[in-house]
């Protein structure tokens, strides 16, 4: 009788990430990051939530609706710094 050893094999799936997946967490970072400028920091939010939720929306999310928002609150937060610098004559909020 002859015994052979086999090496155990790894019954867990390798973890992946697609690009579906990808563009999924964009359209949600970009939605949060559109959400958070409109209270603070709108000069870095509201362009980066614009160019995660184009992206997105570029690889096909499955989350469209939450990428579109994200892309209204970035170009929201960069109207809202617009509007305060008009108003205030400064970068800045003051109020």
């Amino acid at each position: 009788m002859h015994l052979t050893l086999t090496p155990a094999k790894d019954t867990a799936a390798p973890i992946r990430r697609t690009k579906a997946a990808d563009a999924d967490g964009m359209a949600v970072a970009s939605f949060v990051l559109g959400l958070l400028g409109l209270l603070v920091m709108n000069l870095f939010l509201g362009p980066f939530a614009i160019v995660l939720a184009a992206v997105a929306l570029w690889r096909g999310t499955t989350r469209r609706g939450r990428a579109l928002l994200g892309l209204g609150l970035g170009v929201a937060d960069l109207v809202v710094l617009v509007t305060l610098m008009q108003v205030n004559h400064t970068v800045s909020w003051s109020f």
